[in-house]
């Protein structure tokens, strides 16, 4: 007997597969099985929660678009930023999307970091 582990639309089934031989079947391999009660998925490790979100400081905030990962930062705060300038590269449904600057201003705060998971209308930048 080998035992496995088949999912099906996202749910796991733990089985057991018997090896027959030749064009004989066995007595367990004719009769059918009863289905098994399929165990409930292990809920997936949550990553590593970041610090907590800061006020917004004083100038225009830029919040993300959408819900996504942060590929890239390119700014820090003190830097000078242009309009249309990218301030960082957002992931969201497989594709890069660069956020850009809506003003001309100096970084105030970077609320964000590589690698962390955003939902859409969080912030991510101020600039002042």
């Amino acid at each position: 007997m080998k035992n496995l582990k088949i999912t099906v639309n996202g749910v796991a089934y733990d089985v057991q597969v018997e090896e027959v031989g030749g064009d004989s079947v066995s007595a367990a391999a004719a009769a059918p099985a009863a289905p098994a009660a399929p165990k409930a998925p292990a809920a997936p490790k949550a990553p590593a929660a970041p610090a907590a979100p800061k006020a917004p400081a004083a100038g225009e905030t830029v919040n993300s678009p959408m819900p996504g990962t942060v590929l890239d930062v390119q700014i820090k705060p003190g830097d000078y930023v242009k309009s249309g300038d990218t301030l960082l590269v957002l992931e969201a449904m497989k594709m890069e999307n660069a956020i850009v600057a809506p003003k001309d201003g100096k970084v105030v705060e970077v609320y964000v970091i590589k690698g962390q998971t955003v939902e859409s209308g969080t912030a991510l930048v101020t600039i002042g």
